[in-house]
């Protein structure tokens, strides 16, 4: 399992991008899209949504659960990624890439958020 260093990781398995323009990317790490399976349907949040961190914000469901999506910054969504909606699976094949899950406008950012090195030690 590889994650990405140039990104920050929770500990409910989301990850998130640097900020651009105040603006940061969120999607699930490739160790929860294993542990999912096969993702077959994604509720995301909708643009104009406010999420904060640590709350659920959606949920992504698999052939084996369903699982809660939570967000890992408080702020508003400004895109939420469609392709994953009518490609579920795109969450299992490219978690950092094309299966990403929403964009959001930071607020507040928490303290807790780890380094690619810290969650590859959380999540074992």
């Amino acid at each position: 399992m590889s994650n990405p260093q140039q990104l920050r990781y929770s500990k409910e398995h989301e990850w998130l991008s640097a900020a651009v323009d105040g603006v940061a990317t969120v999607g699930i790490t490739e160790f929860a899209a294993n542990a999912l399976g096969d993702v077959v349907y994604a509720q995301l949040p909708a643009v104009g949504d406010t999420v904060t961190a640590g709350e659920t914000c959606g949920e992504l469901e698999s052939t084996k659960s369903v699982s809660d999506l939570y967000s890992p910054v408080t702020g508003e969504v400004v895109a939420a990624n469609q392709d994953v909606v009518d490609d579920p699976a795109l969450v299992n094949s490219a978690p950092f890439e094309g299966g990403w899950l929403f964009k959001v406008k930071i607020t507040d950012e928490p303290a807790d958020l780890l380094t690619a090195d810290e969650y590859t030690d959380f999540a074992g």
